[in-house]
């Protein structure tokens, strides 16, 4: 019994040993795995630097496009309602302007009325049978006319040597209602009468075609008629029969 104990005694060691060794060689396993792992790292640890910086740079540069975008857009935004406010003062400033040329052609109209009512308002003065009036301006032969006409008249016929005398106090060269524009050398008066009683100056009437209305020309004259363009611009008499 002794010496088996001894046996035992004398084993122990070799089973120790193995164990160490056994042991020794799973850290020697264990040491090369944490160097392996180690050296992976270290070797990974350039790449994600790298892939970090990218990954930051993309980032700061899509922040930047984001605010670039947002700086235009507000700038397109203040440009567009700048250009609206523009286009409004532009179409106050056309509205007020059209307003203005209103009013200015309203008091042109206004004026053009008082006058025409100041030109054609005139004094008449009554001689025989008829009324008498003499403009205070000048027109051509036509419009002359027309002036009377509007007043209820026309240019004055002369059928006598008492109304020519009467005719001659107002002193001014006249338009009178005679005229041969319808047939050269027919003086006929304005309401178609064939002139049979006249008071040409010596050696009228003379103009030709050219002439073919008739005034008065010499205030100091009984023969003071003279033919003339129609289309000078001189004062004339307005008659128009009243009541006896």
């Amino acid at each position: 019994m002794y010496n088996m104990k001894m046996v035992v005694h004398e084993e122990e060691p070799e089973i120790s040993m193995f164990q160490n060794f056994r042991a020794a060689s799973r850290g020697d396993a264990a040491s090369k795995g944490r160097s392996g792992e180690d050296s992976t790292v270290a070797a990974a640890t350039p790449g994600f630097k790298l892939f970090r910086l990218v990954a930051v740079s993309l980032g700061l540069l899509c922040i930047l496009q984001a605010a670039l975008n947002i700086c235009l857009r507000l700038t397109l935004i203040s440009q567009r309602n700048s250009l609206r406010e523009e286009r409004d003062e532009l179409k106050k400033m056309n509205s007020d302007a059209m307003a203005w040329s209103k009013s200015l052609t309203e008091e042109r109209d206004e004026l053009e009325r008082k006058l025409n009512n100041f030109t054609q308002h005139c004094e008449w003065v009554n001689f025989d049978s008829s009324a008498y009036c003499v403009s205070s301006t000048m027109k051509n032969w036509q419009e002359s006319r027309d002036d009377c006409i509007q007043k209820g008249a026309d240019l004055v016929i002369i059928n006598s040597q008492e109304e020519q005398h009467f005719l001659l106090q107002f002193e001014r060269f006249v338009w009178i209602g005679l005229t041969d524009s319808t047939a050269e050398g027919e003086w006929k008066w304005v309401d178609g009468t064939p002139m049979n009683e006249s008071y040409w100056s010596s050696q009228e009437p003379n103009g030709g075609t050219n002439e073919n209305c008739g005034e008065v020309k010499r205030i100091f004259s009984t023969n003071s008629w003279n033919d003339e363009e129609c289309s000078m611009k001189h004062s004339w008499i307005c008659e128009k029969r009243v009541s006896p």
